[in-house]
């Protein structure tokens, strides 16, 4: 071997790749919860990014104790009640809503639903990404029926009538968007008989 040939360049040159970011999937996601990684923090994903909203407040607590208490009698029997419990919309966003009902009766099912026919989220810190990221993917799985609970801005929210956007935008919105104050009433839309007054679920 020619004494200089260790010094010499290779004769390849590596490929130039940028860092890319790295998406999590939900069962990642998932996982690094039940390894406790997220305790305290209220964690999130979205487009395969983890998002965090920290500790829970007690107005937004007791929004949720609202929430669950009145709807569950709004729908009755035959639904399942979930509250910040994983919702697998697909593979890279598990939006852990606040308030979800999802068809069925209570019971060992072995998976997380993929699906909801009706979403609650409640607001005081989080109402930008509840009016915007989160409603874009509620609308692109089809949620039919998605309410923002604004504690600060004492209004509800309604989204519904989830359409696809134009191809060229890749995107699916929500074209109905109520805004409610505490006088009105709202109906959900899969139980139509019972009626929700707007001022019962704020402060």
């Amino acid at each position: 071997m020619p004494p200089n040939a260790l010094l010499s360049p290779p004769p390849w040159k590596p490929a130039q790749v940028n860092p890319q970011p790295r998406k999590w999937t939900v069962a990642e996601f998932d996982h690094l919860g039940s390894l406790g990684c997220f305790t305290g923090r209220r964690a999130f994903l979205l487009d395969g990014v983890i998002l965090e909203q920290g500790p829970m407040d007690p107005p937004h607590a007791e929004a949720l104790e609202v929430v669950n208490e009145l709807l569950r009698a709004a729908f009755g029997t035959g639904w399942r009640f979930r509250i910040q419990t994983p919702l697998h919309l697909d593979e890279f966003n598990n939006p852990m809503p606040d308030f979800a009902v999802v068809g069925g009766t209570p019971g060992y099912y072995g998976d997380h639903p993929v699906s909801a026919a009706f979403v609650v989220e409640v607001a005081d810190t989080t109402l930008k990404t509840d009016l915007t990221d989160k409603a874009e993917r509620y609308a692109t799985a089809g949620i039919a029926d998605y309410w923002v609970l604004d504690l600060n801005g004492g209004t509800l929210h309604v989204f519904r009538n989830p359409q696809r956007l134009p191809a060229s935008l890749g995107a699916t919105a929500y074209r109905t968007h109520l805004t409610l104050g505490p006088a009105d009433n709202v109906s959900p839309l899969a139980a139509p008989t019972a009626t929700i007054r707007v001022g019962d679920l704020l402060p």
